[in-house]
């Protein structure tokens, strides 16, 4: 009888023991699996860029550790082209390093 009690009491606890432990450990400032804290990426939310040119877009975006993809093909001045659309849109948050797709 006394392990059937066992064995249900891990089945029914693991789970919720796992749970508490994934929300506690970060506010003790615990990482998983061996992870630096100098190797994670801070999350930032993306300005809106779209109206800017390309030239005033890139720095908007290395001030937050963003950078550019340009998904048009040809030709272009930084110092006058203008972008018209930009994926992922501003004030969504991203990992700093993501590349934001433009269109001009």
């Amino acid at each position: 009888m006394c392990v059937v009690i066992i064995t249900q009491a891990g089945a029914v606890g693991a789970p919720v023991g796992g749970q508490v432990l994934s929300e506690v450990l970060p506010y003790l400032e615990l990482q998983k699996d061996n992870v630096k804290e100098e190797d994670q990426k801070n999350i930032v939310e993306v300005p809106e860029i779209e109206g800017m040119t390309i030239e005033e877009a890139i720095k908007e975006l290395k001030k937050v550790n963003l950078e550019m993809q340009i998904e048009n093909e040809g030709e272009y001045d930084k110092k006058t082209t203008i972008v018209k659309e930009q994926l992922p849109k501003k004030e969504i948050r991203v990992y700093e390093g993501t590349k934001i797709i433009v269109k001009y």
